[in-house]
């Protein structure tokens, strides 16, 4: 399903111009007044059953997006729009709030760090579980818990395991079964196999593969890796510096590239190093021209000036380039 033809009865979550600045900390001395501009103006849909990829290198705004769907942050302008209610996130009360966040999980990079270690595997799943509006008894609960670690393939007498017991993959499953748990609409995989030996990353991935067709889940999948995302994921948002400059069918985006920066991302994949292959530069002021123009060999002296919109080229493609419009 593509960002064109969607119902909005299909539509999980929609970004709608995004905006979050964060005061800049570098220490007890540091001068006041600085900001990092961390996201400007992205928007994106997520349909029901569909994988959203977010790509782009470190510091681009992934993660900070990713907080600002599941309410961590409150962005500076623009909103959060949730299929089920038809408002804006930040509106919604707290028992209203509570419910949202059952439906919508985040999966974390380490699992090493998101799970308690003193705490059984069985405790760890059914934590949020206890406090939800699903919770019935002790007895139901272990059931549950039972039945999800067996779907992400462990065993259900891993349940009386501690986590610190077990290999980074194994902890990855369970870190995803703790957010099947609750039986979301959407789950925020945030470089989740990025910490993983290759073997492991692919046994994962398939892992989410069967449970969105089981499920019809809806995924957010956070990543810098442009080959697995393109694998993994249906459409592809390429991010850079806190803007979507790029967003197109994941199953084309390698032939169909339109912005240097994503051709960028492939030419790294294949190990190719270009002149423009520089480092990401930390936004500290608002910027009036494309944030790509430092590196693109295409730029031009209205790149520098004036910000392109990001427009459709194709049915299923927009860019944010100005020799592509």
């Amino acid at each position: 399903m593509t960002g064109t033809d969607m119902q909005s009865d299909a539509i999980i979550l929609q970004a709608d111009h995004l905006s979050k600045q964060f005061d800049l900390h570098e220490g007890f001395f540091a001068r006041a007044g600085k900001i990092v501009y961390a996201l400007n103006d992205v928007s994106f849909v997520i349909a029901k059953g569909e994988s959203y990829g977010l790509v782009g290198e470190s510091g681009c705004g992934k993660t900070t997006t990713a907080r600002l769907l599941i309410g961590m942050y409150r962005p500076d302008s623009g909103r959060v729009l949730y299929s089920d209610s038809k408002m804006d996130i930040a509106l919604l009360k707290k028992e209203a709030l509570k419910s949202y966040r059952e439906k919508i999980k985040y999966i974390f990079q380490d699992p090493a760090r998101s799970l308690n270690p003193r705490m059984s595997v069985f405790e760890i799943l059914t934590a949020a579980l206890r406090y939800s509006s699903q919770w019935k008894d002790r007895d139901d609960a272990y059931a549950r818990a039972a039945e999800i670690i067996e779907e992400v393939g462990l065993t259900s007498a891993d349940l009386e395991r501690r986590s610190s017991e077990f290999s980074g993959g194994q902890r990855q499953r369970i870190s995803i079964a703790r957010g099947l748990i609750m039986e979301p609409e959407l789950l925020i995989c945030d470089e989740i196999v990025s910490a993983l030996d290759v073997s492991i990353q692919g046994q994962i991935l398939n892992l989410l593969q069967d449970t969105k067709k089981k499920r019809n889940l809806g995924y957010l999948f956070i990543a810098h890796d442009l080959k697995v995302s393109c694998w993994f994921c249906d459409r592809i948002g390429v991010m850079y510096r806190g803007i979507l400059v790029e967003e197109a069918p994941a199953a084309s985006l390698y032939k169909t590239a339109l912005h240097p920066y994503t051709r960028l991302l492939f030419d790294g994949a294949k190990g190719a190093w270009t002149q423009s292959s520089a480092e990401v530069k930390t936004t500290l002021k608002k910027e009036n021209g494309c944030p790509f123009a430092h590196r693109c060999p295409l730029v031009s002296d209205r790149c520098r000036e004036q910000c392109p919109d990001l427009v459709q080229t194709s049915a299923t493609h927009k860019v944010r380039c100005w020799e592509k419009q």
